[in-house]
């Protein structure tokens, strides 16, 4: 990566030693918005995705109006400014941005690069109430530098080094996460007799909806003190869930919480002493019959029905009447010794794959900075 590096630096020097020009996007590249398509007529799956104003395909088509290796970057929506190289044929939206070069003096491929590294300013130049987006004349006035062709591709050539690495630990990650859901199920399924099927109702303490917000609690998620130390949970997922702190706490023991609305089923484990709020499930096992880590475990492959209506809804009643298998507390401590290992080798970023894909992806982002950075040369 040195030498690579050294090479640019040679190449820069004997090339343009006082600078690379700049020059507006649009003076290089045609940009064009995509064609609307009915939400009727998206399926699920199928042959051309269909990008729009998101970072993933709104849905597929079977047609395309667009060809593969085309920088698209996202129009409108919250994630506006989105910049994405799109490798096979698709359909672009009316949400989205079509950047073809139509000059020599720009490699395609360097453009992606330049743009990924640019993203947040295009996503800060998004505007608008409602649903904000980016303005066309924005992205066309958008400065980028041009240097010699020889030096862009060398830049190319070390960039895409580090995305075919994060492509292959990517895959590699994604097929420890197959793995380790065979296994799962394996682990989690008993032979007859190995186990004994019962309600949550009947191995659970106590099974609660949540409630209201306390009187006194504090939003910023990034701050807990000593005044409002106890969590506040909602049905959001990951960190989403955390929506603040409270001087109080409704549930003083380790529980399992189950989103009720919106990301219904999705769980977790919650320390003792914190607050569930309402589309929130509480449940606090027996730990003479369950742990609360098995309990987590088996919900993962447990199904877990809603009641009907407009909006749908887990309700205290749906909850009680699910099933589980439930043996021996010795042998839900050898699962749960084994499932821990497979979640910490795909999940936690401070070991194994995440935490190379984690390291590689920072390394990507530093050099791409590092490399597209240019003095601006000055007549």
């Amino acid at each position: 990566m040195i030498k690579r590096q050294s090479k640019i630096e040679k190449l820069i020097s004997e090339l343009c030693p006082k600078g690379v020009e700049f020059s507006e996007l649009g003076k290089l590249t045609n940009i064009e918005t995509g064609a609307q398509l009915n939400k009727t007529t998206l399926k699920e799956s199928g042959e051309y995705p269909v990008l729009n104003g998101g970072i993933n395909p709104s849905g597929y088509y079977h047609e395309y109006n667009t060809e593969e290796n085309t920088i698209a970057i996202s129009q409108g929506g919250a994630s506006a400014g989105y910049v994405n190289f799109v490798t096979t044929k698709f359909w672009a939206g009316a949400h989205c941005f079509v950047v073809k070069p139509i000059s020599n003096q720009v490699e395609n491929r360097y453009l992606y690069f330049l743009l990924k590294n640019g993203q947040k300013k295009l996503q800060d130049a998004k505007s608008g109430a409602g649903i904000p987006g980016l303005n066309k004349k924005e992205l066309q006035n958008f400065k980028i530098p041009v240097p010699p062709l020889a030096i862009q591709e060398e830049i190319v050539k070390i960039l895409n080094s580090f995305t075919e690495l994060e492509a292959e630990l990517e895959a590699e990650l994604e097929a420890r996460r197959k793995q380790y859901e065979h296994y799962r199920l394996k682990l989690l399924t008993f032979p007859e007799g190995g186990a004994r099927w019962t309600t949550l109702g009947e191995i659970c303490k106590a099974i609660t909806a949540g409630g209201d917000l306390p009187n006194n609690f504090m939003k910023d998620q990034n701050i807990s003190t000593k005044e409002f130390p106890y969590p506040i949970f909602s049905n959001g997922t990951e960190s989403n869930a955390l929506y603040g702190y409270t001087d109080e706490y409704k549930i003083d023991e380790e529980a399992v919480t189950i989103s009720a609305r919106g990301t219904i089923g999705h769980h977790a484990i919650r320390g003792a002493k914190f607050t569930p709020i309402v589309r929130l499930v509480t449940l606090i096992p027996n730990t003479k019959i369950v742990t609360t880590k098995f309990l987590n475990y088996v919900l993962d492959i447990t199904e877990i029905g809603h009641s009907g209506g407009s909006i749908p809804q887990l309700t205290v009643p749906n909850v009680k009447k699910i099933k589980i298998p439930v043996p021996s507390l010795e042998e839900q401590e050898r699962v749960v010794l084994l499932l821990d290992k497979f979640d910490a080798l795909i999940n936690n970023i401070s070991i194994g794959l995440p935490a190379e894909l984690k390291a590689r992806r920072s390394q990507y982002e530093y050099y791409r900075g590092e490399l597209l950075t240019f003095n601006e040369y000055a007549n």
